[in-house]
């Protein structure tokens, strides 16, 4: 017949598949960015690519040198954020928030101390 060569499109599971590999090496490479302190979280939460919208808060936060789980938990009970919150689901109220605690420009809310307290008889 002809020798007409066709394009023909991959199949609708190998595109998934490419797309979910170029996700995943675009958020190791951002995560060794992060690690390595050429990049900061508060960097990426203040303006996010596409390929962290499905990322947990708290996997960017541990990408950080010295965060672990319980500092992640202690920062995002803070600000009332669950920590398997999605990057792309936070509310403006909520990255706001957690912009300005890690970039350091807010106070952190530290629990009363014994002399903060008022004893009433």
């Amino acid at each position: 017949m002809g020798d007409t060569a066709t394009a023909v499109a991959a199949p609708q599971h190998l595109r998934a598949l490419e797309h979910a590999n170029r996700i995943r090496l675009a958020r190791a490479e951002l995560k060794r960015r992060i690690g390595a302190g050429a990049l900061s979280a508060a960097e990426v939460l203040s303006e996010p690519p596409p390929e962290v919208d499905s990322m947990s808060i708290s996997e960017l936060l541990m990408s950080q040198r010295r965060w672990g789980r319980a500092r992640c938990r202690r920062l995002l009970v803070t600000l009332g954020v669950p920590e398997n919150k999605r990057i792309g689901t936070l509310t403006e109220r909520q990255r706001v928030g957690l912009f300005e605690l890690l970039a350091g420009k807010a106070p952190r809310h530290e629990p009363p101390s014994e002399r903060d307290l008022v004893v009433v008889a």
